[in-house]
């Protein structure tokens, strides 16, 4: 009782638990490896983060594989041509690019690591027993240009498939622009945790919730302000922001009340909010 007594006397009656702040490397780690390869997701396993953030396109012969966009292009990707769509090639021929070879010139501390090659979901996935990280995955699908995908009823069959041969149910957030995914995915699986990516006009966060059916708000940073993030909180909804680089950014969404920050150098993230060391080197 008297312990009990002391601690009432010791701690203000309005304090809360620390915040906790969900770390996702985006596109594993832009910033220090070449982007959504599997030493760029190594990297940032090895540097503790909390989600692998990552997108997905569809070669030819229906294989799902890691890239932010449709065509392959330098830097990102060198190859036998100057560009072409990941969905007319077929996988065998898609591994005739290289996609560490070149460093990302807007990245001058990005590591080349030539011979990457880009790595299906599948390789990915496989990852999985290397942490209890989660895998927030982007279906890159654009209903102005359906040559570059499947049908969004298709693409989801296809993730889905992925994600029930390695069992990662629990361990794997859908997100995209394009809500078309997101509605069919929770037809199809309604326990997929589904986030709702958002950039243009500020809008109110509830909103893109109703109209997407996601459960986390993931906008980019410049539109969240605290009002925002209190609403969506109250309406039960996560808010995730991308891509702030910066200790000023990270500040400010903190102070905001976020739940967790998508960037391109997680492991200065996880060093500002306390909780890392350097990751390993590969």
């Amino acid at each position: 009782m008297r312990t009990a007594l002391l601690l009432c006397l010791i701690m203000p009656p309005f304090a809360q638990p620390a915040q906790t702040i969900q770390v996702h490397g985006h596109r594993g780690a832009r910033g220090l490896r070449p982007e959504n390869t599997l030493p760029a997701f190594e990297y940032a396993i090895a540097a503790g983060v909390d989600a692998l953030e990552l997108d997905m396109a569809v070669t030819k012969d229906n294989v799902i594989v890691i890239s932010h966009d449709p065509l392959l292009h330098p830097p990102v990707c060198s190859g036998p041509k100057p560009e072409i769509a990941i969905h007319q090639l077929t996988l065998r021929e898609l591994r005739e690019w290289d996609c560490g070879k070149m460093q990302n010139p807007n990245f001058p501390r990005q590591q080349a690591v030539p011979g990457a090659r880009m790595p299906t979901l599948d390789e990915v996935f496989a990852l999985a027993p290397k942490g209890e990280f989660l895998f927030n995955i982007e279906t890159k699908i654009f209903a102005e240009h359906p040559e570059f995908t499947p049908s969004p009823e298709d693409f989801v069959k296809l993730v889905l498939n992925e994600i029930r041969k390695h069992h990662l149910e629990s361990r794997v957030v859908l997100q995209s622009f394009d809500f078309r995914t997101l509605i069919a995915m929770k037809k199809a699986a309604p326990e997929i945790k589904l986030s709702a990516l958002y950039e243009g006009s500020p809008k109110d966060f509830t909103a893109i919730a109703k109209e997407s059916g996601a459960q986390i708000i993931s906008p980019d940073f410049h539109l969240v302000a605290a009002e925002q993030v209190r609403a969506a909180h109250a309406a039960g909804l996560e808010v995730l922001p991308w891509t702030p680089n910066t200790p000023a950014d990270w500040d400010r969404l903190i102070a905001a009340g976020v739940d967790g920050i998508i960037t391109d150098y997680p492991d200065e993230l996880l060093k500002h909010l306390g909780r890392g060391g350097s990751p390993a080197r590969h």
